[in-house]
């Protein structure tokens, strides 16, 4: 396992290379200049010697090949340089909204897990019942139901519901606390995209868990197991979801490296300054330096989520784990 572990980690490389290769040359496709943008946004001059003195400042003026050596110069060392819209550090930037972003993430998948597996299995078990039916309207409703919506939603009950008991409309704080400094206030927060971004999420799963359930129960092993008298709850439990739970792994871990930077309109309608709100900054003010430390972020995070699933996938699956 530690050689498999190794041998992915060195072929994230040509992945991270490719990638870093990708966005800079698509930063450099779109139309527009960060210098007349931020010269035109601060009343600045616009002329031509100062936006030559603003390129010559933040390094635009060297070839393409150079800004390239510089990029990935700041790869391997992990600095990323500073913003060239507000001029502060890229880690200090992206460190206050990975820390918000990463804790929604992990609720909404947390609440997806505990929503989509019990439904899933029920409604295997329980096929073309009432009970089967009603988590299928359950889960097409979530998948057509956006995220966003249901977080307007969510926050339109919330002031209902706090003025009819407490006589004051409640709204969730805006200013983010970290969840070791105050619980409560954090939870209050963030609860609630966790819940409306999980609900959709589980809606995936949970279809994907009953389909795969579906298969795993007709398989000649489980009908063995039921003729030799094996107890119904213990053949679901030790043959039918373990098995089962392969693919809908799969599709946990890709939702999950999803959210860390794409709850874009999600955060918009909670007011969270997370990492998807950053990355519409600095595409629209032609951040060069910001926006390609976001999209390496997300590879990264991309590739050791598919890392840490195809290991718990050996882990579940016998025949990957004796090989």
């Amino acid at each position: 396992m530690l050689r498999y572990v190794i041998k992915r980690l060195l072929l994230m490389i040509p992945t991270l290379l490719g990638a870093a290769l990708l966005v800079f040359l698509l930063m450099r496709l779109i139309p527009g200049d960060v210098c007349v943008l931020r010269l035109a946004t601060g009343g600045g001059s616009m002329d031509a010697t100062v936006i030559k003195n603003c390129r010559i400042e933040l390094g635009l003026d060297q070839p393409y090949l150079v800004q390239f050596l510089v990029f990935l110069k700041g790869l391997a060392t992990f600095d990323f340089g500073n913003s060239m819209w507000t001029g502060r550090p890229i880690v200090g930037e992206i460190g206050l909204r990975f820390q918000l972003s990463l804790q929604v993430a992990i609720m909404a998948t947390l609440t997806a897990i505990l929503i989509a597996i019990p439904l899933g299995t029920i409604s295997a078990v329980k096929q073309n019942t009432w009970i089967d039916y009603v988590v299928r309207a359950f889960s097409i409703a979530g998948v057509a139901v956006p995220s966003f919506w249901l977080g307007i939603l969510i926050i339109l009950g919330i002031l209902i519901i706090s003025k009819a008991w407490f006589g004051t409309p409640w709204m969730p704080p805006i200013k983010y606390v970290p969840l070791w400094q105050d619980p409560w206030y954090n939870l209050s927060m963030l609860i609630w995209p966790a819940l409306a971004t999980g609900y959709r999420y589980s809606a995936v799963a949970t279809r994907m868990t009953r389909s795969a359930m579906l298969e795993v129960l007709r398989e000649d092993y489980v009908r063995t197991a039921r003729a030799k008298g094996v107890f119904r709850k213990l053949i679901v439990r030790r043959h039918a979801l373990r098995n089962a739970l392969l693919p809908v792994i799969t599709i946990i871990g890709i939702e999950f490296a999803f959210l860390m930077g794409g709850l874009v309109v999600t955060e918009q309608v909670f007011n969270l300054n997370g990492l998807g709100k950053l990355f519409v900054e600095s595409i629209s003010n032609h951040d060069y330096n910001m926006t390609q430390a976001l999209v390496m972020l997300v590879v990264a995070i991309f590739a050791l989520t598919n890392l840490v699933v195809d290991i718990i996938y050996a882990w579940l699956d016998p025949r990957i784990r004796y090989a």
